[in-house]
């Protein structure tokens, strides 16, 4: 019988202790002795990502990027070699490698890297001699043998990377939830796991705030069309497979709700109104490494307009700098930025075929006196920023509205 290489990753939660380690060396030892080759990432144990995170933020204010890259990386060395160990202590034979190590080479992003290739040498040959392979996710090395992290979440992204390197059957996701859910349980109880989602829309979904994945992860699995499933690693029970569309899937008009609240509201007051402004305020905003996001511009009729938008959280402080001095520069008003705003979005393919889906979901919001700031849309999804405090009660309406229970 063929043997297929199946990658898995593992995120912190499951392997957040001793007990949780040695479940997740059993489910790995099943799979091995399923006629499979098995490749397992694994995340930093539990918590201790953001503690070392922490820990930084006490000895600085800004600490440098590269220290950064250099402390973040260590946690998930710690969790491949318990995890190791843990399947050596089951009867298989299992090594351990850091990103560098399997030769998953980056460009010079520090705590966001993009990866450039993978050798996967090593892995080849460890599998060769049947041995278990357990890589630390979320990190890699640049030509100048510099270490380097690929962002929150990044592990997935290894495993992706790898399934894709290594050819391999399937790239199993496992976490702390069933799948992927119409919306976060934890606010909406009635949430359904949906059986499949096309990489269109959970990508979509990742993008807009749904945290169950990266989504640099998921543009990868769309690009090299690599089957993905997300699961529990505290359950036998099927979860998601996030797949190229089927011509046998549902075209559900709304599949998912999501909830963003890592990001941050910018204004640039009295702007002058005339040609290549914008261009030369989201030029400056660039230099600073900073992605924008919405953007609204308001209709003039004194010759000055008001320029709104979003940024991640994270890049707040440099889009605030960036944005104060070129408002300066072109003699600008005051800049304001508010932190207490959320994104609620609704996503599904068959938007596209489904008319009034926008009207339903501002209708909603109007009739539950939730006033919208900002308004965004693409082919399949339609955001909408508001008041943080709004943000779980939007969401359980607007799941209501589209019928999404369970």
């Amino acid at each position: 019988m063929k043997k297929y290489i199946v990658v898995q990753k593992y995120g912190g939660s499951s392997v957040a202790n001793i007990e949780r380690i040695k479940a997740v060396a059993r489910r790995i030892v099943a799979t091995k002795n399923n006629y499979n080759h098995v490749v397992v990432v694994v995340s930093a144990l539990g918590d201790t990502t953001d503690d070392l995170e922490a820990m930084a933020y006490q000895l600085s204010k800004s600490p440098s990027e590269r220290e950064m890259d250099m402390l973040m990386s260590t946690g998930e060395q710690i969790s491949c070699a318990l995890l190791a160990m843990a399947v050596k202590a089951c009867g298989h034979e299992a090594i351990s490698f850091t990103g560098p190590q399997v030769g998953i080479k980056t460009d010079k992003r520090h705590t966001r890297a993009r990866i450039e290739t993978i050798s996967g040498r090593r892995i080849r040959k460890a599998i060769a001699d049947n041995k278990i392979v357990i890589v630390a996710g979320y990190q890699g090395v640049t030509s100048e043998n510099e270490i380097t992290t690929l962002g929150r979440g990044g592990s997935d992204l290894t495993a992706v990377a790898l399934a894709h390197a290594l050819r391999a059957k399937v790239c199993e996701i496992y976490t702390d939830v069933q799948g992927i859910y119409t919306t976060d349980p934890r606010i909406v109880p009635q949430a359904k796991k949906i059986k499949a989602i096309t990489f269109e829309e959970m990508l979509e979904m990742a993008a807009l705030g749904a945290q169950v994945m990266q989504a640099r992860s998921i543009e990868v699995a769309k690009k090299y069309n690599i089957p993905m499933h997300v699961r529990s690693s505290f359950s036998k029970e099927e979860g998601t497979m996030i797949v190229k569309k089927d011509d046998k899937m549902e075209e559900v008009s709304v599949r998912g709700i999501t909830c963003n609240k890592s990001e941050a509201k910018i204004t640039i007051r009295s702007v002058p109104d005339r040609t290549g402004i914008a261009a030369t305020i989201f030029t400056e905003i660039s230099k600073m490494d900073v992605s924008v996001d919405m953007i609204v511009q308001n209709v003039s009729h004194t010759k000055h307009t008001d320029i709104s938008f979003t940024v991640s959280k994270a890049d707040l402080p440099r889009a605030l700098r960036a944005a104060k001095a070129v408002a300066q520069k072109i003699n600008a008003g005051e800049v304001l930025f508010d932190k207490k705003i959320a994104r609620i979005s609704i996503v599904g393919s068959g938007m596209r075929s489904h008319h009034g889906i926008a009207a339903r979901m501002f209708q909603t919001l109007a009739e539950n006196k939730i006033n919208i700031d900002m308004i965004s849309t693409s082919e399949i999804s339609i955001s909408c920023i508001i008041s943080q405090r709004y943000a779980e009660k939007a969401v359980r309406c607007l799941h209501q509205r589209f019928e999404l229970e369970a």
